[in-house]
C-alpha cells in the first residue's frame, strides 16, 4: 500500500495488501484494457450464441433487435460507470466498497453471494471452454473417437477439461498484469476470426445471403406479448447477461488511470463493440440457414460444418481464449477478492483464487451428467437476483447519502465510533432495504405471474433497493437531528 494514502489504525481482520487502496501510480489500465474486458465477455461462446439467438427467438424485426441490444448495452454502460467510478477514485475493490453501505462486517454478505454465483459459473464456463479444446483435438487428430464416457465426458473431453482448468490456474497465479495481457490478445483475435468466418460464410452463401438477412429483418411478429414486449424482453435478456459483472465492476475499474478513461473504455466496449459483434452474428447466422438449411447459433458447430482445418484450428484457439478471458474477468477475479474479504489476515487474493478453482472444478466436472439436469439454474438465478438490491443500495449510498466521499481509514477499522461500524459492523437499514427489494427481484425467478419481468427483475430490484435505502437512511438522519436538538434544549 502506498504511504501517501495515509491509512492508520488498520484492523488486521479487515485488511490485506490485495484489498488495500491501490495507489494512483499503480493504476495502469487504459481504455483499451476496459474495452477488452467487454470484448472477451461478448465474444465468448455463450456471448455469440446469445446474440445470434436474439435475432430469431422473438420474431421481431431485425433492426428492432439491434436497437434493443444497443439500448441494453448503453444501459449497462451507465450502470458500470456508476459502480466503477468510486473504485477509480479510491482504488478499492467491490467487497471493500460494500463496507460503506453494508457495514465493515455486513459487507461479507454481498461478497459471499457474489462469490457463490461466480464460482458456479466459473466451473460451467471452464467446461464450455474445454469444448473448444476438444474440437481442436478432433480437428488435429481426425481418427480420435474420444473413448468411453465418464460423467458425460469422453477421455478426450476430460483431457481438454483438465488442460483448461490448469491453464486458467496458471494465468491467475501470474497476477493481474498477465491476465490483462491475455485479454488484450484474445479480444482482437476473436474479432479477426469472426470476420474471417463471416467472409467465408458470405462467399459460400453467395447472392442468397442478403435475402436471408432481409428475411430476419422483416420479422415474423410471432412473440406472444407483441413487438413492444419482445423489444423489452431482448433488452432484459441482455441486461441480465451483463448483470454479474455490473455489481463488482470496481474490481477492475480500480486499475484504471482516470474516470475519463473508464467511460471511454466502457463506451467502446459496450455500445460500439456489442453493435458490431451482433451485426457479424446476424450475417453468420443468416448464412448458416442458406448453406446448411438450418439455423446454427453455436460458433463451434458452424466452424465444424465449414470444414476448413486452418479455420477450425484458429477458431478453436480464439474461442477458447475468449471464453477463458470472460471466465477470468467475471468468475475468477471477483470471488478471489470476495473470499479474501472474509478473512483478510488469513486469505489472500491468490489463496482465494485457489479455493475458487478447486470448488469450481467439481461444478464443471458434474455439469453434463448432473447439474445441468437438476434445474440448478433457478438456484443460481436466485442468488443473482439477491445481488440486485445490493447494487442499488451501494449506488444510492455513495452518490445520494455519502455524496461521493468515503473515509478510507474507517473502511478498514472495526472501532465502534467508525463511520461504517453502524451496529456491530452491520448496517440494519441496508438489511431492511435489501429484504424489501429482494422479495420482488427473487419473485421474478420463482413467481409465475412475474416471469415476464425476469429480465428486468434485476433492474427493478436494484431501483427498489436504492430507493428504500435512501428513505430509511434519511429518516435515521432526521431522527438523529431531532434528538440532538432536544438534547441541546
Amino acid at each position: 500500500m502506498s504511504e501517501d494514502l495515509k491509512i492508520k489504525n488498520i484492523d488486521p481482520s479487515l485488511y490485506n495488501e490485495d484489498l488495500a487502496p491501490l495507489s494512483p501510480k499503480d493504476r495502469k489500465w487504459g481504455a483499451f484494457e476496459i474495452f477488452n474486458v467487454w470484448a472477451n465477455d461478448v465474444q465468448s461462446l455463450f456471448g455469440y450464441t446469445l446474440a445470434a439467438s436474439l435475432f430469431i427467438a422473438y420474431g421481431l424485426n431485425g433492426w428492432a433487435v439491434m436497437a434493443a441490444i444497443i439500448a441494453a448495452s448503453i444501459f449497462v454502460m451507465v450502470l458500470c460507470n456508476l459502480s466503477g467510478i468510486p473504485s477509480v477514485k479510491y482504488g478499492i475493490p467491490y467487497p471493500v466498497m460494500a463496507r460503506a453501505s453494508m457495514g465493515v462486517r455486513g459487507a461479507n454478505f454481498p461478497a459471499m453471494m457474489r462469490a457463490i454465483v461466480a464460482i458456479f459459473w466459473y466451473g460451467v464456463q471452464t467446461y464450455f471452454a474445454s469444448t473448444a479444446v476438444t474440437l481442436l483435438i478432433h480437428a488435429l487428430f481426425p481418427g480420435s473417437a474420444g473413448g468411453e464416457e465418464f460423467l458425460g465426458m469422453t477421455s478426450i473431453g476430460w483431457t481438454a477439461y483438465i488442460i483448461v482448468w490448469f491453464f486458467q490456474m496458471y494465468m491467475f497465479m501470474q497476477g493481474i498484469d498477465w491476465i490483462t495481457r491475455f485479454l488484450n490478445w484474445a479480444g482482437p483475435f476473436v474479432y479477426l476470426v469472426m470476420i474471417a468466418l463471416m467472409i467465408m460464410i458470405w462467399i459460400e452463401a453467395g447472392d442468397q445471403l442478403l435475402p436471408a438477412v432481409g428475411t430476419i429483418f422483416r420479422g415474423t411478429g410471432e412473440y406472444e406479448g407483441g413487438p413492444v414486449m419482445a423489444f423489452l424482453a431482448i433488452m432484459g435478456t441482455m441486461i441480465a447477461y451483463f448483470a454479474a459483472v455490473v455489481i463488482n465492476f470496481g474490481d477492475f475499474s480500480r486499475f484504471v488511470k482516470s474516470e475519463k478513461v473508464l467511460k471511454k473504455g466502457n463506451w467502446w466496449g459496450l455500445p460500439v463493440n456489442v453493435a458490431v459483434f451482433s451485426f457479424i452474428a446476424l450475417f453468420v447466422t443468416a448464412g448458416t440457414v442458406v448453406i446448411f438449411g438450418e439455423t446454427l447459433t453455436n460458433p463451434t458447430d458452424i466452424v465444424e460444418r465449414v470444414g476448413s482445418l486452418p479455420l477450425t484450428i484458429i477458431a478453436s484457439v480464439c474461442f477458447f481464449a475468449a471464453t477463458i478471458g470472460i471466465n477470468l474477468v467475471a468468475n475468477f477475479v471477483p470471488p478471489a477478492f470476495d473470499l479474501a474479504n472474509l478473512a483478510p489476515s488469513k486469505i489472500s487474493f491468490r489463496s482465494g483464487g485457489v479455493i475458487t478453482a478447486c470448488i469450481a472444478f467439481f461444478v464443471g466436472a458434474l455439469w453434463v451428467s448432473v447439474i445441468s439436469n437438476i434445474g440448478i439454474a433457478g438456484f443460481v438465478n436466485t442468488l443473482g437476483a439477491v445481488l440486485a438490491p445490493i447494487y442499488g443500495i451501494m449506488i444510492a449510498d455513495y452518490y445520494l447519502i455519502k455524496k461521493q466521499k468515503l473515509n478510507l481509514e474507517d473502511l478498514f477499522s472495526s472501532a465502534p465510533d467508525g463511520e461504517y461500524h453502524y451496529h456491530n459492523g452491520w448496517n440494519s437499514k441496508a438489511l431492511q432495504a435489501f429484504a424489501v427489494a429482494a422479495i420482488f427481484s427473487v419473485g421474478t425467478v420463482w413467481v409465475p405471474a412475474l416471469a415476464e419481468l425476469s429480465g428486468f427483475g434485476w433492474v427493478v430490484g436494484a431501483l427498489l433497493g436504492g430507493l428504500v435505502y435512501k428513505i430509511l437512511m434519511l429518516q435515521t438522519k432526521t431522527t438523529a437531528i431531532k434528538e440532538d436538538v432536544n438534547a441541546e434544549a
